[in-house]
C-alpha cells in the first residue's frame, strides 16, 4: 500500500512546490531589478488610501505587498464603478471580500498562471473568457486581461459590469428563496447558466453554497466599507 501511494504523494508535492518555486524566482528577479535596498522596502509601510483619496495607480497597486491588501481600501473605486454599471456598491464590495481568499500579488498571479493557464487574474479573480466578453463595447474595450493584476481599478470596473450583465439575464420573478444580490453573487461565482438554475430552484453545490455563506458573513462589513446599509 505504501509503495502505491508514494507516486501520488510525489505528484501532489510537485503541484504544491512548483508554483512556490516559480514565485520565489520571480520575486527574486523583481527584487534584483530594484535600486531600493530590501531593508528600506520592508521598513516602509504601504499607504492606506482614505475614502476621499485619489484612486491608486497601476504602479502603486503592483507594488503593494499581498499581505496589505484590504478591499475596503478601494471603496472609492467600488462606489464609482458600481454607480457607472448600475449595480449595488455593497454587492460589489462583498464580491471583492469573497475573492480575497488568495494573495493578490501581480508577480505571484503571473507565476501561478504560467503553471495553470486557466487561472483567474486580478483582485476580482476574473477569467480571461469572462473579461473578453465583458469588455465588449465598454470604455475598457481596448484593455487586456493581462492588465488585471497591475490595475485594480480595472479589475473592479470589469467586475461591476459583469454583475450588470448577469442582472440583465435574471427573470422578473423566481421561485427560489434567494434575493437578487444572492443570485448575482452565485452567478459571479458559477456563471449565468448556473445562476438561472438556482433561480429556478436548483440547490447550489457545496462550493457555490460556501461562496454564498461567505457573502452573507461579510455583507455588513462590505456595507460599512462603502457607506451603505442595504439588505442582502
Amino acid at each position: 500500500m505504501s509503495e502505491s501511494r508514494a507516486p501520488k504523494r510525489r505528484r501532489w508535492w510537485a503541484v504544491i512546490v512548483f508554483p512556490l518555486v516559480v514565485y520565489v524566482i520571480v520575486r527574486a528577479a523583481n527584487t534584483n531589478q530594484s535600486d531600493t535596498p530590501p531593508a528600506a522596502r520592508a521598513s516602509t509601510p504601504a499607504p492606506t488610501p482614505s475614502a476621499g483619496s485619489a484612486a491608486p495607480t497601476a504602479s502603486s497597486s503592483a507594488s503593494e505587498a499581498a499581505t496589505s491588501y484590504d478591499p475596503a481600501h478601494y471603496a472609492p473605486q467600488v462606489r464609482t464603478r458600481a454607480r457607472e454599471a448600475g449595480v449595488s456598491a455593497q454587492l460589489l464590495m462583498a464580491i471583492l471580500y469573497n475573492e480575497a481568499y488568495k494573495p493578490h500579488d501581480p508577480a505571484l498571479e503571473r507565476a501561478w498562471q504560467r503553471y495553470k493557464p486557466d487561472a483567474a487574474f486580478g483582485i476580482a479573480n476574473m477569467h480571461r473568457a469572462t473579461f473578453d466578453e465583458v469588455r465588449k463595447g465598454r470604455d475598457f474595450a481596448e484593455r487586456r486581461w493581462e492588465d488585471l493584476p497591475d490595475d485594480r481599478d480595472l479589475a473592479i470596473e470589469a467586475a461591476a459590469w459583469y454583475l450588470h450583465d448577469l442582472a440583465t439575464q435574471l427573470p422578473a420573478r423566481w421561485p427560489a428563496p434567494y434575493s437578487r444580490n444572492e443570485l448575482l453573487a452565485l452567478g459571479y461565482n458559477t456563471g449565468s447558466a448556473n445562476m438561472l438554475a438556482f433561480a429556478r430552484g436548483v440547490r447550489p453545490g457545496s462550493q457555490a453554497q460556501s461562496y454564498l455563506d461567505k457573502l452573507r458573513a461579510c455583507w455588513a462589513k462590505a456595507g460599512r466599507a462603502v457607506g451603505v446599509n442595504g439588505s442582502l
